[in-house]
């Protein structure tokens, strides 16, 4: 194995990628570019009934967009290809390498029956639902050559399961965790070569590791139970191991495994509800390891500078929503208008269907929103004026009532009307004037001018600007609906 940091993404194309998986990758792309080695993607379809169509386009596309990008791959092959292991499958490398550790007695054929397996499974003392575990007797490990012969010449159903001993122990030695003993005699006989000629993942990444010179191979620690199995595979071949990189498992709030019920257990799950690529990438860096100071947005380019995988936590990380709203909408203040208007342009157009300067209106909600849906709920006033209440022109600060209300917007009507320029500006001077002429603070005109054409107590921008982007004939008439509103009232 060459001193060139060498990491793989492998991904198994059975849908969207979960959280989890793009942490992987992300660390193991980290881990290659902070060293200045290779990132490499490898498809891993070996189990050929959970692969759903089109899931490879899903992997291809997330890489892209959350700049994860490749040096080798299907699609860049350097020298180490294939890179799909179905297509690895097809040259028969696998079954040879199976076969390597049956001369060696480090794995065997096994010929047993469904049925004979069932009659294996015992229930899991303690555990819900009835759970039940197999765990192989090693009854085919005691047959003859020539039976074995007669088998396969019969062309009767087989696998190849590893060879493990019951006595002794395994160690191997893990980056975050140390070095991790367990005993053989909790080890099962695991399945090499599957009856469909298929290896198994566990198999498969092993000889694809090797064979790639993989230097560190990175994944969740719920794999750690599985990596003394892979050690006596290293082992058997007389093969030097990567180095381990387990990462600490990723919960929910409620500190449960990340699921596809929490409704953000995915890439594009969190991209559909309006978070930004580059914030995804960003806290997802922080689940699980940490910078040395307090800060915590980082491009990825500094993120590659800074990443260091021998400080990543061993306690799970919490998957804060939370978090990530508020990290997102520091991306979205960061962010070039243009890209701004491009990615939020379809949401606004879903409540605004008139004639108006929407770039204007997301201006006002660009520093307002944690996330791109979130535009609708500030906006939609623009599109119809909603049926408010008269006790939002009320407001003790601003020294309003119903009946200074009513006074203020009769006064700044025919001004508004006398009007050709109904720019903000001139909205800001007309206001201002009459404020000055009338002796009284500003919010005690501009609080009823705002009620008026927005019908929200809250609203991003003032009067001024929304005025403006309504026009005069809008803005007038919404005037004279708060007028009517509060005439009735008083009447």
């Amino acid at each position: 194995m060459s001193n060139k940091i060498r990491t793989r993404f492998a991904p198994s194309p059975t849908g969207r990628m979960h959280v989890g998986n793009l942490r992987t990758a992300l660390y193991e792309y980290l881990i290659a570019k902070h060293e200045g080695g290779d990132f490499i993607l490898r498809i891993e379809d070996t189990d050929q009934e959970r692969l759903v169509e089109g899931a490879v386009d899903i992997i291809y596309r997330t890489m892209d967009k959350t700049g994860l990008h490749h040096d080798e791959g299907p699609d860049k092959d350097k020298g180490f290809g294939p890179y799909v292991q179905s297509e690895r499958q097809a040259t028969g490398m696998y079954l040879e390498y199976a076969k390597q550790l049956i001369e060696k007695g480090e794995a065997y054929y096994c010929f047993c029956t469904k049925e004979r397996l069932d009659s294996l499974k015992t229930a899991v003392e303690g555990s819900e639902e009835g759970k039940e575990i197999t765990v192989y007797d090693k009854h085919c490990l005691s047959l003859s050559k020539e039976e074995i012969e007669a088998n396969l010449a019969a062309g009767i159903p087989y696998v190849i399961r590893q060879n493990v001993p019951r006595e002794g122990q395994t160690t191997f030695h893990d980056e975050i965790y140390g070095d991790i003993t367990v005993e053989n005699s909790e080890l099962d006989d695991m399945i090499l070569i599957k009856s469909d000629g298929f290896p198994t993942y566990n198999f498969a990444n092993v000889v694809d590791d090797h064979l790639m010179e993989i230097s560190h191979v990175v994944r969740g620690n719920e794999y750690i139970s599985s990596s003394p199995k892979y050690q006596r595979l290293y082992d058997a071949f007389g093969w030097e191991s990567p180095k381990y990189v387990h990462l600490p498992l990723i919960t929910d709030e409620n500190h449960k495994k990340l699921s596809k019920r929490s409704g953000h257990s995915s890439y594009e799950d969190l991209i559909e509800q309006g978070f930004i690529s580059e914030a995804v990438v960003n806290y997802i860096a922080l689940l699980g390891w940490s910078p040395e100071d307090n800060n915590e947005i980082f491009s990825l380019e500094e993120l590659i500078k800074m990443f260091d995988y021998r400080t990543i936590n061993k306690s799970p990380s919490v998957f804060d929503i939370v978090k990530l709203r508020w990290m997102n909408s520091e991306y979205i203040k960061a962010m070039d208008n243009e890209r701004f208007y491009d990615l939020a342009m379809p949401y606004i157009k879903e409540v605004i269907t008139k004639d108006y300067d929407l770039k204007k209106i997301l201006d006002l909600v660009k520093t307002r929103i944690e996330v791109l849906p979130d535009v609708k709920g500030h906006i939609d006033f623009f599109e119809e004026l909603p049926d408010y209440d008269i006790e939002m022109y009320t407001h003790k600060k601003m020294k309003t009532d119903s009946a200074i209300s009513l006074e203020v917007l009769k006064d700044l009507l025919p001004l508004l009307e006398a009007t050709d320029d109904f720019s903000m500006d001139n909205i800001h001077n007309i206001c201002m004037e009459y404020v000055a002429n009338k002796g009284i603070k500003n919010g005690t005109a501009l609080w009823p001018l705002r009620t008026a054409v927005s019908g929200k107590q809250m609203t991003p921008g003032g009067a001024f600007e929304i005025a403006e982007i309504l026009g005069k004939d809008e803005s007038i008439r919404r005037i004279k609906i708060g007028i009517e509103k509060l005439e009735k009232a008083l009447a």
